[in-house]
């Protein structure tokens, strides 16, 4: 089974005022580790998608710009080695 490098599929809205989308993307390009980011939306509300070993850092750092919901934290690694027996 070939491990992943960044094992955690990190989801989140974020809503709030002002969000400085730009900010957060290169932010979160820069740490903590990962891949896929996608930082979509405007200034009142934001989707996060992120590849990394550290959601909790991601949720960290975004809690300061409002209110985080919908929030969906997958193991891909977890979900490779039960779906690749099947």
């Amino acid at each position: 089974m070939e491990k992943i490098e960044f094992v955690f599929d990190t989801q989140m809205l974020v809503e709030g005022e002002g969000i400085p989308a730009d900010e957060i993307r290169e932010h979160l390009e820069q740490t903590p580790p990962g891949d896929s980011l996608l930082v979509v939306g405007d200034e009142e509300l934001l989707r996060i998608h992120f590849h990394t070993n550290e959601p909790w850092e991601v949720m960290k750092y975004l809690s300061q710009f409002g209110t985080i919901y919908d929030v969906v934290i997958e193991n891909m690694q977890k979900q490779s080695e039960v779906f690749g027996k099947q």
